[in-house]
């Protein structure tokens, strides 16, 4: 018997998942109904993982044994009215009067345990009975903040570069402090011109301090930056220094030497510099933008002895020779050449001297960010030192968004490929997310959407907050590898 088989037969097919149904769309238009009946609805559910790493870093101890205040508020304690305040900047209000708008805000009066933030003047009698140590004692704390959040986030850096700059605030008051000075957008007007130091691989902001209007003198830039290395983590053992020509005194490098740093340092334009680079020994600069390069031993007077100076120069083009226009003031003026001099400690050639200063306008970013972002050109009152110490709660509302994307990171061990994401993008990414918080049975969660798009990110950094614990020898690090 033969059998007739078709060639192509085909296989029974195996048996398919049902295919989801597809959704529609929400169809939202002007006649769209709308009502006011949600409840415990808010904007502002980033805020959960903040209080949880403060929580979690016993920030809330740290404030109760540091700060110290002669009037005791009655509607609410200090910790929170500082919290308070700093989680308005951290969210984007820095005015006071602002925290009206989210007086009543379900995760922020959970958070502060009220069930609505006090008036503005509460908060300004509590903040006028501020002594001007405050900002001190903001420092100290954001210094012990530092250590613990390198521990549990195991930054181990040996190596750290620290970035000084200054910049200037302009006054459209009468603040007391106010002086006619640098102001090269308004010039003429009164301005505050703080100081800043910020840490180059982690964009932390280490030390800083708001000051009048005058251009610092040696002394306070030295008693500067002694404070910075006081309060840089006890594992840092190399410090690298930048800084541009304001700080270009005999003091700076003194500090700089005492901590043992390697330092460039912007040099301002003096006769004996200019006539010294007249008689250098120029050699063409292949490794830079600049046409020519040279090297030289030179004592400023008052210095007590010669340092290592590197120049670059640049033939100017003829429409600046016709024009002589005015220069930056870092920019050295000859009658044909734009010159740029730096002094410095350390033995590199002098291409890698110029690259390496050159990466200091990083800190000018962070400094634009703190203004734009934490609300540090706000200066709320008339007096000096209540602005000195809503100067340090906006930094310390900068340092937020730093030890938070330390502790969201990529697991990863070179702390040059550590990328920074900026208050503002944060806010967006992280903070401004829709929550509802919900109470049962004595238990309060938050749900947020299932269309959250960072939602893998949220989680992950959720868990290592969660997962901080203190030991013996401080804290237990959640992450690996350390960064380095």
């Amino acid at each position: 018997m033969v059998t007739n088989r078709k060639k192509d037969s085909h296989k029974t097919p195996g048996k398919q998942g049902s295919e989801d149904t597809a959704s529609e769309p929400n169809k939202i238009n002007a006649s769209t109904p709308f009502d006011f009946n949600g409840k415990n609805l808010t904007p502002y559910g980033g805020l959960l993982p903040v209080i949880t790493m403060l929580e979690k870093l016993g920030f809330q101890s740290l404030v109760e044994q540091t700060l110290s205040s002669k009037r005791i508020p009655r509607a609410m304690d200090r910790y929170r009215f500082l919290l308070g305040i700093v989680l308005g900047l951290y969210i984007g209000f820095p005015r006071l009067n602002q925290l009206r708008f989210i007086a009543r805000d379900p995760i922020l009066t959970g958070v502060l345990k009220v069930t609505k933030l006090p008036v503005q003047s509460t908060f300004w009698r509590f903040v006028n009975a501020w002594h001007r140590n405050v900002a001190r004692q903001v420092l100290t704390m954001m210094r012990t903040m530092r250590e613990r959040v390198w521990e549990a986030a195991n930054v181990k850096l040996e190596v750290v570069t620290i970035d000084t700059d200054t910049t200037v605030h302009t006054l459209y008051g009468q603040q007391m402090g106010g002086r006619k000075s640098y102001n090269p957008k308004h010039k003429g007007k009164k301005s505050y011109q703080p100081m800043l130091t910020f840490l180059a691989e982690t964009r932390e902001y280490v030390w800083g301090e708001l000051r009048n209007g005058d251009r610092p003198t040696g002394k306070q830039v030295g008693g500067h930056l002694r404070n910075v290395h006081a309060a840089l983590p006890p594992g840092v053992k190399q410090i690298y220094g930048r800084a541009d020509s304001g700080f270009y005194c005999r003091e700076a490098v003194e500090a700089y030497e005492e901590f043992d740093a390697r330092f460039v340092i912007s040099a301002r334009k003096t006769s004996r510099l200019v006539e010294e680079l007249r008689q250098a020994e120029w050699k063409p600069s292949p490794k830079t933008d600049a046409d020519m390069e040279c090297e030289f031993r030179y004592q400023p007077e008052g210095w007590s002895k010669p340092y290592r100076f590197v120049a670059l120069r640049k033939e100017k083009p003829r429409q600046e020779l016709a024009t002589e226009q005015a220069e930056q003031y870092q920019l050295f003026e000859t009658s044909q050449y734009k010159y740029r001099v730096f002094v410095t400690d350390m033995s590199d050639p002098i291409y890698f001297v110029v690259w390496f200063y050159g990466q200091r306008g990083g800190a000018e970013n962070l400094i634009k960010e703190a203004n734009n972002d934490a609300g540090l050109a706000a200066h709320p009152s008339g007096r000096f030192d209540v602005n000195s110490n809503h100067f340090q709660l906006a930094m310390l509302a900068y340092n937020l968004n730093c030890w938070l994307m330390l502790f969201n990171r990529e697991p990863q061990a070179d702390a040059t490929a550590l990328r920074h994401t900026t208050l503002a993008t944060s806010r967006l990414r992280f903070l401004f997310v829709a929550a509802k918080i919900w109470r049962h049975a004595g238990r309060t969660g938050v749900s947020y959407s299932d269309h959250y798009g960072e939602k893998g990110l949220f989680e992950r950094l959720m868990d290592r907050l969660r997962r901080i614990a203190q030991c013996a020898q401080g804290y237990q690090p959640v992450m690996v590898p350390a960064l380095r």
